[in-house]
């Protein structure tokens, strides 16, 4: 199971929401380029990299994104904003791997052809979710989906990795969604990265027995709580 540190910028600061309320966050670094690094050091696989300002649509944070993806060895996948070809092109440009959520429910032309460009290993589904019902826009927009079909559907047009997040467990440290996650993960074809409400060591080891591809690690690794070490010995 890949061991995979998020790092939320918002006005070039490192973050982190609580259930994505903008209005609801804790700043744990102004400089997340040293963050980035440390995160490396300490082991990650991949680096989960998200543009808040650009999610929500008040700002971006592209040249802070350039910039970490430029000082990084290891695999960097970038979220947030990524809603028209250009921008998903330019991102894949630069990163190992993007994260769709949004435009993979609004424009699913436009996801075929990316498909058909950069192949499935290069871009990540984002089911975000709302006790087994798909939510889009930041969050903000139920699309009347239902997880389950929505994970099928994909399956169908050929993509095969999903990030799956309960937006009622992120950023409360309340421990992950195993029941939807184990639900995700029991489909043949699936790789799932659990995120949210990871909380302790525990946790991550629940998420390995659901057979998560990956787990995302975010306030409990900035709260110490729990260490990138100390999650890849549970793996």
């Amino acid at each position: 199971m890949k061991i995979i540190p998020a790092i939320d910028l918002m006005e070039g600061k490192v973050v982190r929401l609580f259930r994505g309320d903008a209005e609801q966050k804790s700043i744990y670094s102004d400089e997340p380029i040293k963050i980035a690094k440390q995160w490396e050091t300490s082991g990650a696989d991949l680096i989960h990299l998200v543009d808040l300002d650009a999610a929500l649509g008040r700002g971006s944070n592209w040249e802070l994104v350039k910039k970490i993806v430029k000082e990084l060895s290891i695999p960097i996948q970038v979220a947030g904003g990524l809603r028209n070809e250009a921008t998903i092109t330019e991102a894949l440009s630069i990163a190992s791997k993007v994260v769709l959520g949004t435009l993979a429910f609004k424009n699913k032309q436009l996801l075929k052809k990316l498909l058909s460009d950069f192949g499935n290993d290069r871009i990540v589904i984002s089911t975000d979710h709302v006790d087994g019902n798909i939510v889009v826009d930041g969050w903000k927009k139920n699309t009347g989906t239902n997880l389950i079909d929505g994970l099928n559907d994909f399956l169908e047009m050929g993509f095969s990795e999903f990030l799956l997040t309960n937006v009622n467990r992120d950023g409360t440290l309340q421990g992950p969604d195993l029941k939807f996650l184990k639900k995700a993960c029991d489909i043949n074809g699936t790789k799932i990265i659990a995120s949210g409400g990871i909380s302790n060591i525990n946790d991550v080891l629940q998420v390995k027995n659901c057979n998560a591809y990956g787990v995302i690690l975010g306030k409990a690794l900035y709260e110490n709580r729990i260490s990138i070490k100390e999650a890849k010995k549970m793996i």
